[in-house]
């Protein structure tokens, strides 16, 4: 690392626009905070509960960014716009040493284009890589002039990204490989009857997901009788969400606090999992799962033109079909519901996806032998302090 001037402060912009997002965001937060090389530094941006935590205080709701698929863009499109030139002039004003764009595609692309528009010249990262190659692979190509780095959560990602000339690219992987440890397969002390529901955490998801996951878990109460529930959700969601399912003919957990859900992940033997990252906290943690996603208008007429095969992280990682999927044009809680029941009863099923997951997190913690893990803050650190030291005439 080269040396630093520890009498003078570095600011870097964070934005994340979703939860999962404000868990990563959070966590480099800490990692910089800890580093011996890190100087001294401050935070503004976007985020959320976990990144306030850290000290950020955000420019505005990170609620106001959470939307998923074209309806809820359009619908939401005004507040976007605006959201997009209120971070730009931010940004321009207070002149940051460096931009850390968390996920959020479509909103990080347009604030780093308009940065660069209006001639703004220090570094700007992009933290979780787009899914060039699920669809549109194009995509690459035209962020390259817009990102000095995007640093991947996915082990595959960075040899992808320079496939497709998108721009440099590092394996970074993601916060919950440091939160548990997959090396065996042992099941320990879950419990078989303790089901955990993740149905999103954006609006949309929520509207689609959360009346078919009450249903499905209606139907295997009726089947396997004595099953616990719990549904996993962000602070700010808990009591919309209890609200929701307090007319439900069974009894269910509504869990955001840390504590309860550390609690359920340790000891639950079954997952129903909307597609995304969260994912891949229940594979570190050992999780059997079914993972589902309803799509709405826009994405149907992508996947029917690409006609995806695999679309959950797990699958994704091992190029197998190791846990479940339904990808859905309308909610079938009839169908979620069979794909859990044969997986409960199916042990040797269970075992398998627990092992998978073992492979899994050393894929996670190591890397390839072409681009081994990196540490984030390392990554941060190396922009962060190579472009001062350039603007200061250093070599």
């Amino acid at each position: 690392m080269m040396d630093i001037n520890s009498d003078s402060t570095r600011c870097i912009f964070l934005l994340a626009g979703e939860a999962s997002g404000d868990s990563i965001g959070a966590d480099l937060m800490a990692r910089l905070k800890d580093h011996p090389e890190s100087g001294k530094l401050e935070f503004s941006g976007v985020g959320g509960a976990h990144m306030s935590a850290q000290g950020l205080v955000s420019l505005f709701p990170i609620t106001d960014l959470s939307v998923m698929g074209m309806v809820d863009v359009v619908f939401r499109l005004p507040l976007l716009l605006w959201r997009v030139r209120q971070t730009i002039d931010h940004i321009i004003r207070t002149a940051p040493q460096l931009v850390v764009l968390i996920d959020s595609q479509v909103f990080s692309n347009l604030v780093a284009a308009g940065l660069k528009k209006r001639g703004f010249r220090s570094p700007i990262l992009l933290y979780v890589s787009p899914t060039v190659w699920a669809y549109k692979p194009q995509r690459a190509r035209k962020i390259a002039p817009l990102y000095d780095e995007v640093m991947a959560i996915l082990p595959f990602e960075p040899e992808v990204m320079r496939s497709l000339g998108g721009p440099e690219c590092s394996y970074v992987g993601h916060p919950a490989i440091q939160s548990y440890s997959c090396s065996g397969s042992d099941r320990g002390s879950r419990k078989s009857g303790r089901i955990i529901l993740m149905p999103g955490s954006r609006e949309g998801e929520l509207r689609r997901h959360l009346p078919m996951f009450g249903k499905a878990a209606e139907r295997l109460v009726a089947g396997f009788p004595g099953l616990e529930f719990a549904i996993i959700t962000l602070p700010h969601l808990h009591d919309k969400i209890s609200a929701t399912c307090e007319n439900w003919p069974f009894r269910v957990d509504v869990v955001s606090a840390t504590e309860q859900r550390e609690d359920w992940l340790s000891g639950a033997g079954l997952a129903i999992c909307v597609a995304g990252t969260a994912t891949l906290e229940l594979a570190m943690a050992r999780v059997p799962m079914v993972v589902s996603y309803v799509m709405d208008a826009a994405q149907k007429s992508v996947n029917r033109r690409l006609q995806v095969r695999r679309f959950s992280l797990p699958n994704l990682i091992l190029e197998q079909d190791l846990v479940p999927e339904l990808l859905m044009e309308k909610p079938d809680a009839d169908l979620l519901a069979k794909r859990a029941a044969d997986l409960l009863r199916d042990e040797s099923g269970v075992q398998e996806q627990v092992d998978g997951f073992s492979l899994i997190y050393d894929s996670m913690k190591t890397g390839t032998p072409d681009f081994p893990r990196r540490d984030p803050a390392e990554r941060v650190l190396f922009h962060l302090y190579g472009a001062t030291l350039r603007q200061e005439g250093n070599p």
